[in-house]
């Protein structure tokens, strides 16, 4: 797999999320400043109410731009079929029911969903619980996610 593709992918996406909320904090924005929202009496706040949404799409699109940043930074490491599962790994696991999925391990932007060559790959973080579960684990091992249903997967590739 070209990770190298692969993260210039993540960083693409992540751009075109911080334009999205670039342009709903201008129009947040342009809302709260707009002549019509201007308080006539105590109780009319529709203004001060799209300025907070307004400075929450911006934070938001802040926190992007240092996702991206981190992106940029990260250094992707080559892995074998013996390493240990650590930050920047593609890592294909089964459940019991014998579906596939892949994930990718990044240090940010956990939840991720993109269509990579083909192929839905979601990005995971260390923090995530199935990101805690891989973490050290290798190729064959086992892991078991509890929740409202008890999941459990095999790790069947790791590159």
């Amino acid at each position: 797999m070209n990770k190298e593709a692969l993260r210039d992918q993540i960083i693409a996406r992540l751009k075109a999320d911080h334009a999205l909320q670039l342009q709903a904090a201008k129009t947040a924005h342009a809302a709260a400043t707009h002549d019509e929202n201007i308080p006539d009496n105590k109780y009319a706040t529709l203004g001060l109410e799209a300025s907070y949404v307004a400075q929450g799409q911006a934070n938001r699109a802040q926190e992007i731009l240092q996702v991206i940043q981190v992106f940029r930074q990260l250094i992707l490491q080559d892995f074998s079929a013996e390493s240990a599962i650590r930050l920047t790994a593609v890592i294909q696991l089964e459940d019991q029911e014998g579906r596939v999925r892949l994930v990718f391990l990044g240090p940010a932007a956990g939840g991720l969903l993109l269509n990579f060559d083909g192929v839905e790959i979601m990005i995971i973080t260390p923090a995530s619980p199935l990101g805690r579960e891989l973490i050290g684990k290798q190729c064959g091992d086992m892991i078991e996610l509890e929740g409202d249903i008890v999941r459990e997967y095999e790790i069947i590739s790791i590159c």
